[in-house]
């Protein structure tokens, strides 16, 4: 099994430069090691993949990052494994569930409606900033029942600690500071004056006949401040870029906004931005890589989606794909817990804009740029329309 020195981190390039390299590396190694850092392993086919995520024994999620194998922080539940992962998924699964979703649809329609439209007279936008950024945390303030004029405190906070660059880790720290604090400070807000939101509902729940305590709880609410903001804003984006370039699938989703259920699905499978990571707790021979207890190992989901030995023409975003059996969720026990909102939040996403903006490109000239991280996403994307 080969040794390379593969960094999954870069600076700002081109969009869509990460999806062509990772395309290179599955078409060179079904798998291979990587000893940047403190070395990790990295699996780049889909059913090895699947395999890995429903083997929570022997792959396990205590650490989430290859770069950081043995975390002082742990979020709640994407860091258990079970039966504690159990127990949280059971607690959670009822407020995320479809129908939960649905009674909440109304109110995000009138939230993303009431963007696009404010977007809509400028004739131009930074798609990230302006709205793929701006949507999904107005989506997350209603849901944790947290004021809408605390937006522009929630986008800087998303700034400094999910897209500044290494270098300003000082800022980073001081931001992370600041969402622990406030998160700490609405606990004890909702303890002594509960209302109908998330962290108020939590507070109600027992595990093992024991009152949730406040810093799993807090840990909770990282965890849906750090993976439900950032996946959603990615994913809107690689959306949106893809349709500013191809003109006929986006005048299909214009033309027939019945079909934009199956583009979604489509687009998540072409442009799947999250590269999740499991802990080894035991040594195995893993076809063929001599995997050791406490390696990590990265499971690039854009690889598993892009697999030619899974799904015909990979590459191609194809809107009428049979049968597409895509991972962009996860799989396994750890399957996104929020996989029916982000949906959600997509779908109503692009009927809205297609419905007030429905002809819109890239300028010429200019190039809409990307940051590879462990979650993939763009940096801009500049659109103009009439």
């Amino acid at each position: 099994m080969p040794d390379m020195d593969f960094n999954p981190l870069g600076g700002v390039q081109a969009a869509g430069s990460a999806f062509a390299r990772f395309d290179e590396l599955r078409e060179q190694h079904a798998a291979f090691r990587s000893t940047f850092g403190r070395g990790f392993w990295v699996i780049s086919r889909y059913d090895r993949i699947v395999e890995i995520c429903q083997d929570p024994g022997t792959f396990s999620s205590s650490a989430v990052s290859v770069l950081d194998p043995d975390p002082a922080y742990r979020w709640i539940p994407e860091m258990l494994d079970p039966p504690e992962h159990t127990v949280w998924r059971r607690l959670l699964g009822p407020l995320f569930s479809p129908a939960a979703v649905a009674a909440r649809a109304e109110t995000i329609r009138r939230q993303c409606a009431a963007l696009v439209e404010s977007l809509a007279a400028r004739g131009s936008c930074d798609f990230v900033t302006d709205f793929a950024r701006v949507y999904p945390t107005t989506v997350f303030l209603e849901l944790m029942g947290l004021p809408v004029e605390d937006l522009p405190t929630f986008l800087a906070w998303e700034d400094a600690i999910l897209h500044a660059p290494p270098v300003e880790r000082a800022g980073r720290i001081q931001a992370m500071g600041e969402v622990i604090g406030y998160f700490r400070g609405v606990i004890a807000e909702r303890r002594a004056e509960p209302r109908e939101d998330l962290i108020s509902t939590a507070l109600g729940w027992e595990i093992d006949g024991e009152p949730v305590p406040d810093r799993d709880l807090l840990d909770l609410c990282l965890l849906l401040f750090m993976a439900g903001l950032d996946t959603v804003t990615a994913q809107l984006s690689y959306a949106f870029w893809h349709l500013a370039k191809d003109d006929k699938d986006r005048m299909r989703i214009v033309d027939d906004p019945a079909i934009i259920t199956d583009a979604i699905e489509e687009l998540l499978r072409a442009y799947s931005i999250v590269m999740p990571a499991r802990k080894l707790t035991r040594d195995t021979d893993f076809h063929g890589c001599p995997m050791k207890a406490g390696e990590m190992v990265l499971l690039p989901l854009n690889q598993a989606n892009r697999d030619p030995g899974t799904f015909t023409d990979p590459t191609q975003v194809d809107l009428d794909r049979p049968h597409n059996r895509h991972i962009a969720f996860g799989v396994g026990v750890h399957r996104c817990l929020g996989s029916h909102l982000a949906r959600a939040e997509m779908s109503i996403a692009l009927e809205e804009w297609h419905r007030c903006i429905p002809s819109y490109r890239i300028p010429d000239g200019v190039e809409a740029l990307e940051h590879a991280d462990l979650v993939l996403g763009l940096d801009t994307l500049p659109l103009v329309w009439d």
